[in-house]
């Protein structure tokens, strides 16, 4: 905890927790003021306990921390928003594991990023409404990679530097972007890119969300899409994401559900 205060009020949003001695557990945290951050909630397991329901994942809360000696004290817990409206949805919960995991796996315990904490409130709130939960995840993915240095370059050929023109390309993560067809055959890793994923890309990284909205994908598209990012998300990382798996499962039950079969027939092969 910053300076010599032995307590501050944080905004935060629980992303996970893991439990600690008999009673107690560890939460992670990533916080408005502070960035992400762990804390220890003290008895928070116990039934009697007023703090349970405040501090589980996917929760806004208002937190009173006091200075410990490895970590801060939760002493005071106050949600803010439960995001009841994903919470009722099995799919919609899922994709909230899957942008908390992100956010998780990038960031580290290194100081505070407001635009960051904006955008993963912003992307839990708009997952319990109306717009497809598709395009809320591809534009949070895009925006997240912007934020933390990671942005994929998709105008111009990475290697070359060549404006990309309006045809096939690829993609190589290794050189953080699209490749022309001059040069993604010659880079080992590098994987052809369609024009319509291409497009689509660019779309979500220089709109903003409700520009984002407007775009319509076809199945093919979206999983190409999700395909690329999630290579592009393996190779920063070093290692696969536990989410993407489970997401597909999930939406495959979902969309056989809704008789969607038609309109998303590989998500029901998965």
């Amino acid at each position: 905890m910053p300076g010599r205060e032995r307590s501050q009020r944080v905004e935060a949003v629980v992303l996970r927790h893991n439990d600690w001695g008999e009673a107690d557990r560890i939460l992670v945290l990533y916080t408005l003021e502070m960035g992400k951050i762990r804390v220890i909630a003290k008895g928070v397991r116990k039934l009697r306990s007023r703090k349970a329901g405040h501090l589980e994942p996917f929760t806004r809360v208002a937190l009173m921390l006091a200075r410990g000696r490895d970590m801060s004290i939760v002493t005071q817990a106050e949600t803010l928003d439960a995001y009841l409206g994903l919470r009722d949805d099995f799919l919609n919960t899922t994709y909230a594991s899957h942008i908390v995991e992100l956010l998780d796996r990038f960031t580290f315990e290194e100081g505070e990023n407001p635009a960051v904490y904006r955008l993963l409130v912003s992307t839990l709130e708009r997952l319990g409404k109306d717009t497809p939960p598709e395009i809320t995840v591809h534009y949070y993915r895009i925006r997240l990679l912007d934020l933390l240095g990671f942005r994929p370059q998709l105008f111009q050929c990475s290697v070359c530097a060549k404006e990309i023109q309006p045809l096939s390309q690829y993609f190589s993560a290794e050189q953080g972007g699209v490749l022309c067809p001059n040069c993604g055959p010659q880079q080992a890793g590098s994987r052809p890119i369609s024009l319509d994923a291409l497009r689509f890309l660019r779309h979500f990284q220089r709109s903003n969300f409700t520009e984002a909205t407007r775009a319509r994908l076809l199945a093919t598209v979206n999983r190409e899409m999700e395909d690329l990012i999630e290579y592009y998300l393996t190779y920063l990382l070093e290692r696969g994401l536990n989410t993407p798996p489970f997401l597909r499962r999930a939406r495959a039950v979902a969309y056989q559900a809704q008789n969607s079969s038609q309109e998303w027939p590989k998500e029901a092969t998965d």
